[in-house]
C-alpha cells in the first residue's frame, strides 16, 4: 500500500525520484530554501523562499555549465519567453572571476551588461562548483505577484560575453510559470 506522501506525489504528476532531485540540493554556507523545483530541460533546478511581508524572494538557481559558457535564470512580468525577461547572468570574466549580472532582454540579440531590472534586486551572487553554477539573488516580486512567468538558459561565450544560446531543442523549451505559494 502506497504511503498518504508517495500517493501524493503520483497524484500531483511528479515521481518520487524527480521530486527527490531538488530536495536533496545542498547550497555552501548551509543556505535553506523552503521550495524547489526541478525545472524539465537544461538539467536546472529552483530553489526559493518567499516572504510574503515584503514580497520578496531567495533563490538559487542551479545549472551545470557549459564549457566556458553562462547560464542564466530570469523573471518574464510581461510575457512568456525571452522578449521582457529580467535576467540573472552567471559566467566566468576573462580573469577567472565570477560575474553575476542583471540584464533585461528586449531583442534577440541582446546587449549583455549588468544593469537594473523592472523590479528591485536586493543582492545577487554566484558561485561555481564541480562544473555547476548556482546564482543567488534576492529579489522583489514583480507587481506583488506570486505566479510569474520564467525562462532559463545556457550557452558560450564569446570574447569573454555571453553569445547566442543554441535555437534548436532544450533551449527553446526553457519556460514556463513558476507559482511560489507552491
Amino acid at each position: 500500500m502506497a504511503t498518504p506522501f508517495i500517493l501524493l506525489l503520483l497524484l500531483a504528476g511528479i515521481s518520487p525520484s524527480l521530486a527527490q532531485s531538488c530536495l536533496s540540493d545542498t547550497f555552501s554556507g548551509n543556505q535553506i530554501y523552503t521550495s524547489c523545483s526541478t525545472l524539465p530541460y537544461l538539467n536546472a533546478t529552483i530553489h526559493w523562499s518567499y516572504h510574503p511581508d515584503n514580497a520578496t524572494i531567495d533563490i538559487a538557481y542551479r545549472a551545470p555549465i557549459p564549457s566556458n559558457g553562462w547560464v542564466a535564470w530570469a523573471l518574464n512580468p510581461t510575457g512568456q519567453g525571452m522578449i521582457g525577461a529580467q535576467s540573472l547572468i552567471a559566467f566566468s570574466g576573462s580573469d577567472g572571476a565570477l560575474l553575476v549580472y542583471s540584464t533585461a532582454i528586449s531583442s534577440y540579440t541582446p546587449d549583455i551588461k549588468d544593469g537594473n531590472l523592472s523590479f528591485t534586486v536586493y543582492s545577487k551572487s554566484g558561485e561555481l562548483f564541480n562544473e555547476t553554477m548556482t546564482i543567488f539573488a534576492t529579489l522583489e516580486l514583480p507587481g506583488n505577484s506570486t505566479t510569474v512567468n520564467q525562462v532559463w538558459q545556457a550557452g558560450p561565450l564569446s570574447n569573454g560575453v555571453p553569445a547566442q544560446h543554441a535555437t534548436t531543442g532544450d533551449n527553446i523549451k526553457s519556460a514556463g510559470s513558476i507559482d511560489f505559494l507552491s
